[in-house]
């Protein structure tokens, strides 16, 4: 009896002391990274000293309100002309760089041994697109942008000219009988010339779902976590939003192959059509003779279609709107495209343009891709291309459209003008995409007469490529 009564004496001390020492060892734990965090933004304030940048607070640094980021970045690009930190909370900051000097040294280190992103950018978009030409490395990085180099050489491309002005001119007939917002439009019609038998309209939006939704977990803090970031409601919609997309992927190569195979070998059939990009990659063969599997197939399609889908349907429809408020530009445009005959059928390919050429580029100073390069002493380097763009060190008076900054002559410094990033790991797609702009342009501006809406003004919205809150609207006029 006396026995039992001890030991019920004892146990509460021994839970006393448990409670005591995992007290003492939670505080020594939280003196430890309290003291870690000090001594980390100690060493990146000494790090960065050299680059002046805005009042923070030291814990949750510099606070932009999400609607706000894009004139705070034109604020700071014209008080700090070359970089500043950003710092994005407690320790963790990033150097936002938008000098061509500073862009050159970058792009020139990074070759292609690393994809070009922070570990953190990696692994978002990894679940997405799996390891296609963005995220590849090494070797198998060289091996995959060597074999789809030849499917966007100039010669090439000529053919799909022709592939492209087919889905405009089914974009203008849409356009003939409503006026939507222009973005949905030329979004639709734009996967006609990537590959074909893509007419879902849940693809597109999950495609713009996924690019929003990426942009927006890398800027919260709270959904870094995986764990965390899938009870929340963006992360069950990114998941569905992955899931449609891969669906829809899947099933498309699935048909293709299946064509393929019953148009009989792959020679007769490069002599019989020219190949479109899904074609380009079901044809292609490793150095050792392997072709790609499907889950590589699936990747290069979505990194495709993430890369250049949306960007390139952005892009005309700013250009759109640039010349519907710049009219004096827009009728050089027309004009030149009448001069150059393409109402006499003129061979697409062979047609090159002086001022439909500079109005398509000035427009790039207002695109807005963003690329993250990680350094291995632990900040970020992002090189913010709008800033580059807007940078009156480098472009005088940025806001204004002003074409002839690329009239032939004109002098610049080499990595002053980025719409496709530079070095080794620069947009494969470059060519491909011009084409796709310069004969949309040409193509609407012969059937319309591009006016604004004043009473739906697009909103600027800092997402990886401009988009507009409210849609991009206009009036359009029918030409006789």
């Amino acid at each position: 009896m006396s026995i039992s009564t001890l030991s019920l004496t004892r146990f509460p001390g021994s839970i006393s002391g448990l409670l005591q020492v995992a007290s003492l060892l939670s505080l020594l734990l939280l003196l430890f990274k309290a003291a870690q965090f000090l001594l980390r933004r100690q060493w990146l304030l000494k790090a960065l000293q050299q680059f002046p940048s805005p009042p923070s607070h030291w814990f949750f640094g510099h606070k932009i309100p999400k609607d706000q980021e894009l004139q705070y970045i034109l604020k700071w690009v014209n008080e700090f002309p070359s970089a500043f930190p950003h710092w994005l909370w407690g320790s963790k900051v990033r150097v936002l760089i938008y000098d061509p000097e500073y862009m050159k040294a970058i792009l020139g280190r990074s070759g292609e041994s690393e994809p070009p992103l922070s570990r953190f950018s990696f692994s978002l978009l990894r679940s997405y697109l799996g390891y296609g030409l963005l995220l590849l490395n090494g070797e198998t990085w060289f091996q995959h942008r060597r074999m789809l180099t030849p499917a966007f050489h100039y010669d090439i491309l000529k053919p799909y000219v022709g592939i492209t002005a087919d889905s405009v001119r089914v974009m203008l007939v849409s356009l003939s009988l409503s006026f939507p917002f222009i973005h949905s439009r030329v979004s639709s019609s734009k996967a006609d010339s990537i590959m074909v038998d893509i007419d879902s309209s849940s693809y597109f939006q999950a495609i713009g779902d996924l690019n929003y939704l990426f942009f927006s977990r890398a800027r919260n803090v709270f959904h870094q976590n995986d764990t965390i970031y899938r009870l929340t409601s963006d992360g069950r919609l990114f998941q569905h939003a992955c899931q449609l997309a891969h669906e829809h992927t899947d099933q498309v190569i699935g048909q293709r192959k299946a064509q393929l195979q019953n148009e009989g070998e792959l020679e007769k059939i490069r002599q019989k059509r020219h190949l479109d990009f899904l074609d380009i990659l079901l044809c292609a063969k490793m150095e050792n003779g392997s072709s790609l599997s499907d889950e590589d197939l699936r990747a290069e399609v979505d990194t495709f279609m993430f890369e250049g889908h949306d960007t390139t349907a952005s892009a005309i429809s700013w250009i759109f709107y640039a010349l519907a408020t710049h009219p004096e530009h827009q009728q050089k445009c027309r004009e030149e495209v009448l001069l150059k005959g393409w109402l006499r059928a003129c061979p697409l390919s062979t047609v090159s343009w002086k001022v439909l050429d500079d109005c398509v580029l000035q427009y790039f100073l207002v695109l807005i891709p963003r690329l993250t390069v990680f350094f291995p002493y632990c900040f970020m380097v992002t090189l913010s291309i709008y800033g580059l763009h807007h940078n009156p060190k480098v472009w005088p008076n940025p806001e204004v459209f002003d074409p002839s900054r690329f009239a032939p002559g004109s002098s610049r410094h080499s990595h002053s003008f980025l719409p496709f990033s530079g070095g080794s790991r620069n947009c494969i797609g470059k060519q491909f995409a011009m084409n796709e702009l310069k004969v949309a342009v040409a193509l609407t501006l012969l059937r319309f007469e591009l006016l604004p809406d004043p009473t739906r003004v697009p909103v600027p919205m800092l997402l990886p490529v401009m988009k507009s809150k409210n849609g991009i609207h206009l009036r359009l006029r029918k030409l006789q």
